[in-house]
């Protein structure tokens, strides 16, 4: 019987003698679940959890991924599609991604190759990912993750989030971080103030969520676009029955991929131990764009 967040393959990110994140390539998960490589636990250099994985609410939600709710009719993301004109449904449409081959493969950088395959194993996407860590100070680190998805067929191919397909503001797919089950009071901040509101459905330089665990460790995650393409794509940011910061690339309208065309996007986290103000992010932010 598989385990929630079942893992086969596991690389563990590590620095300073601190391991900061696993990285599970090759997951053994349900097919329901869309199975796809994942990272976590992701930890703040305190040993603080900040993700979670396969929780009883959502258990297609794992750590920090890269999710498709809809590509081309197949899901990417786990669980039920949302279906234009009907709302959410159990579809036999699961898409998996698997690892192909190791590029680079260390304590502090990961790059590999992957294929997006639907329920037939027709590969849709090729995909080259890299995800790295660095030091930021004695309490953040970050980490960068970088992917690169290539159209594999003939045909162009449509990636819809539910909220292109009439659900309102559900604008999600893409890099995608689940929070962890229990955080204390959750904050999140934007250069747009410390409201949900004010940035779930709009781009933004960087978005912050903090909370604390059951010891009362207080933890922050920051989101950042590494790039010109991710900075103007949209957040989708969930605080109220979980939390949950997407990095969307389809909003509300469909992304269409041409044959042999590659979309590139690259987010950055910091993760740290305490809370942060305003100002305090936004400097993170400012240097982890730099350094990416």
């Amino acid at each position: 019987m598989r385990s929630p967040g079942g893992r086969r393959g596991v690389a563990v990110l590590r620095l300073h003698g601190h391991d900061v994140a696993d990285y599970v390539w090759e997951p053994d998960l349900p097919l329901s679940a869309s199975p796809r490589p994942y990272l976590h636990p992701v930890r703040t250099l305190a040993g603080v959890t900040v993700t979670d994985a396969a929780p009883d609410s959502h258990p297609h939600q794992f750590g920090i991924s890269v999710a498709a709710p809809d590509l081309d009719g197949r899901n990417f993301w786990g669980g039920r599609t949302f279906v234009a004109g009907h709302g959410p449904a159990w579809l036999d449409n699961h898409g998996t991604q698997r690892h192909q081959r190791w590029l680079r493969r260390t304590t502090t950088e990961l790059h590999h190759t992957l294929e997006w395959a639907d329920p037939r194993q027709a590969t849709l996407l090729r995909e080259h990912r890299s995800i790295s860590c660095r030091w930021v100070n004695e309490t953040a680190w970050s980490l960068s993750i970088r992917t690169r998805l290539t159209n594999a067929t003939d045909r162009p191919l449509p990636w819809r989030s539910p909220a292109a397909l009439g659900r309102a503001g559900a604008g999600f797919g893409g890099i995608f971080w689940r929070g962890p089950a229990f955080t204390g009071p959750a904050r999140v901040l934007s250069p747009a103030g410390a409201d949900v509101g004010r940035v779930h459905g709009r781009s933004a330089d960087w978005v912050a969520v903090s909370g604390a665990d059951r010891e009362g460790r207080a933890w922050t995650t920051l989101f950042t676009p590494a790039d010109e393409a991710t900075a103007r794509d949209r957040w989708f940011v969930r605080a109220r029955d979980y939390l949950g910061v997407c990095s969307s690339p389809a909003w509300d309208e469909p992304l269409l991929l041409a044959p042999g065309e590659t979309l590139d996007r690259h987010v950055v986290a910091v993760v740290i131990d305490g809370a942060v103000s305003s100002g305090e992010a936004a400097e993170l932010a400012d240097g982890a764009r730099s350094a990416a």
